[in-house]
């Protein structure tokens, strides 16, 4: 049979899973996939951790000692998913060490109740990157106009960053300018530049659904054509804005000195319509030095159909540049819909965290007193965590 995420991968596309759980670390599912699916990296955010903490007993043990502890529910989070990403940077660790430390990454997320203070989020950044203490840890940080300082600070502080929630072309030119601005600092404050990593994550399925409901509403058939091509634009035309500034002088001189590029990520490559191909998020995006994440169903769909054609992005930027132009000419303004993706980016995430303290404020009450298995009290937050989704 055909390897077809080997291609993918040959291809210049690190595959990464977009999930973690307790669960997964405990059974071996995540090696068995470092080993047999070629995945080379793991994300996470708060809806992937208040589901995991929601559905497994496996927590149990570490509720019932932070309980004892007296600790508030803020730090039993920060244990709580802390160990986990400790551990999975454990078993990712062969991955970051067969590629120089370019692969083998593990995102944990800083708040995104400090998405707009930047301040606090470098705090947090430090913080958590002295919690788990890995080399192949990345910290998380959303692409808020006020996120961009903080990936710029965190970067001088020697930190690996993944930034997160970028969905248009300025933003994410606008954080390819904070990669570049952090690495000259930490390379003036004598950090060792290769051994900062950085990857953009660039949201894909969720401009198809919101692009999509917005040509539904105007409903003729020259919008309604238009239909499930604006999220493959617009991360081509990403990846253009890449190209560019990864071949400058500036970034030359940074590479010199060791540094690795920040690669595009594809995120939320799901396929949130039914009527589009399953992996048509993994199939349309395929150019060299990429990383695309995704749920394990994912990864297993395109190991079973998935077709590796070759670059499916290089060379294709005037006509992504056609359907920029046609969504303007129907009716679709593409800065509102970046502005909206952006703000609900940011309070999903919200909404996440608030569910995972919710519930883990009720386990620690559970387990304090004895009153059954902790995590019973956190179930019925797992399906509202579920809705918020995304990587």
């Amino acid at each position: 049979m055909t390897d077809k995420l080997n291609e993918l991968t040959a291809a210049g596309v690190a595959v990464w899973l977009d999930d973690l759980s307790r669960v997964r670390l405990s059974s071996g599912g995540l090696d068995q996939l470092r080993r047999e699916k070629h995945v080379a990296g793991v994300t996470t955010n708060p809806t992937i951790f208040a589901k995991a903490l929601s559905d497994a007993d496996e927590y149990n043990w570490q509720l019932r000692d932070l309980a004892i502890r007296g600790v508030d529910v803020e730090e039993a989070v920060r244990m709580l998913t802390t160990y986990d990403v400790r551990w999975a940077c454990d078993v990712m660790r062969p991955s970051y060490d067969g590629s120089a430390g370019v692969d083998g990454r593990v995102s944990i997320e800083v708040d995104p109740r400090s998405a707009h203070d930047a301040d606090k989020t470098v705090a947090e950044a430090k913080a958590l990157w002295w919690l788990v203490d890995r080399p192949n840890l990345f910290i998380k940080i959303p692409a808020t106009e006020e996120g961009l300082s903080a990936i710029t600070d965190t970067l001088a502080e020697g930190i690996s960053v993944n930034v997160t929630l970028i969905f248009g072309l300025d933003r994410y030119s606008a954080v390819m300018e904070a990669f570049l601005t952090g690495l000259e600092r930490a390379k003036a404050n004598g950090h060792d530049l290769s051994t900062i990593g950085s990857v953009a994550s660039f949201f894909v399925s969720r401009v198809d659904s919101e692009v999509d409901k917005r040509l539904e509403k105007i409903g003729s058939d020259q919008a309604k054509a238009l239909r499930g091509k604006a999220a493959v634009a617009n991360a081509q035309l990403a990846y253009e804005r890449y190209t560019e500034v990864f071949s400058s002088d500036r970034w030359k001189a940074l590479e010199a000195a060791g540094a690795h590029p920040q690669r595009p990520l594809w995120a939320s490559t799901s396929t949130k319509n039914p009527d589009y191909r399953d992996v048509i998020y993994v199939e349309e995006l395929i150019a060299a030095g990429t990383v695309n994440t995704m749920p394990e169903s994912v990864i297993h769909a395109y190991a079973d159909h998935g077709e590796t054609r070759g670059d499916t992005v290089t060379g294709s930027y005037d006509a992504a540049r056609k359907v920029f132009a046609d969504l303007e000419s129907v009716g679709v303004d593409m800065a509102d819909v970046i502005a909206t993706l952006e703000r609900e980016g940011v309070e999903k995430f919200e909404a996440s965290w608030q569910e995972l303290l919710d519930g883990v404020s009720k386990s620690l009450k559970a387990a304090g007193t004895g009153e059954g298995a902790p995590n019973k009290a956190a179930k019925g937050n797992a399906k509202a965590a579920e809705k918020a989704g995304g990587a």
